[in-house]
């Protein structure tokens, strides 16, 4: 491709740009963030209790993957927001197809979620320890609270959106009311369900912190609160990059999800 027409292609929106463009345009912008992050350290610009210096964050990295400690923390990170997001959607995903094509479940379950919604999660954290104990089950639930009724309601919307055509043509074709959420709702919005799970596994993952807030002995985010006491930045920035690395390997595995299972969309 030549330098003019990979101009225009750049200058014209949703077009596609040529593979090794979007590479080192990926590459690039990294180069620019470590770039700036290692200039701000080691010309002393920004101090070491501020900002540490990346050479001084990959070393504790592999000390701590050494000792086995970082696999041990990763693991529980992981093991609680895959918990808690695969609770979540197991149940939102349903509800939220019935939720949007009945307007008798629609009428019934709005105001409650809508209300739901926009509680702040933290407010919440005291509450599940009394109900629920200190473990396991107060971080997952700290997860399903904080994604789960987000997950309603974009579900929901994405089945309200289904053509009224393709329903009706469905039903020309013999398809039985009862069946129309799994047989037609469901393939329809796959894709854009697909997305909203990307999505809020991105939200899981945020919640981590503060899921690991109170009583936690291990974990990513129980690290990162314990160095900040003890104003070790090195660890609270490596705990903050492998919280950002899991977050986008998983969402890595959604987007080949969405082209294994709904290749009609892309």
């Amino acid at each position: 491709m030549s330098q003019k027409s990979i101009y225009k292609t750049i200058q014209t929106p949703f077009d596609a740009i040529p593979k090794k463009l979007s590479f080192s345009l990926a590459i690039g912008v990294w180069v620019v963030v470590v770039g700036a992050w290692v200039w701000l350290t080691y010309s002393g610009a920004v101090k070491d209790m501020f900002l540490p210096k990346p050479g001084k964050v990959l070393q504790t990295t592999f000390q701590m993957a050494s000792d086995g400690s970082l696999y041990e923390h990763m693991m529980t990170s992981l093991q609680v927001v895959i918990i808690g997001f695969v609770v979540s959607s197991v149940i939102s995903v349903p509800l939220g197809l019935m939720m949007g094509t009945y307007r008798v479940v629609q009428a019934f379950l709005d105001p409650l979620v809508n209300f739901m919604r926009y509680l702040p999660v933290t407010s919440f954290v005291p509450l599940f320890i009394l109900w629920i104990g200190i473990g396991l089950e107060q971080r997952v639930a700290v997860i399903i609270f904080g994604i789960f009724f987000q997950q309603l309601v974009m579900i929901a919307d994405s089945a309200r959106s289904v053509p009224r055509d393709l329903v009706n043509a469905a039903y020309t074709l013999g398809t039985k009311r009862h069946e129309t959420v799994f047989h037609i709702v469901f393939p329809a919005t796959l894709p854009n369900t697909l997305d909203i799970l990307r999505v809020t596994m991105g939200w899981a993952w945020t919640y981590l912190v503060v899921a690991e807030l109170v009583a936690a002995r291990s974990g990513l985010g129980y690290i990162s609160l314990k160095a900040m006491r003890g104003f070790q930045v090195d660890v609270i920035f490596m705990a903050i990059a492998l919280i950002g690395i899991l977050g986008l390997a998983t969402d890595q595995l959604f987007r080949l999800l969405r082209r294994v299972v709904a290749p009609w969309s892309q």
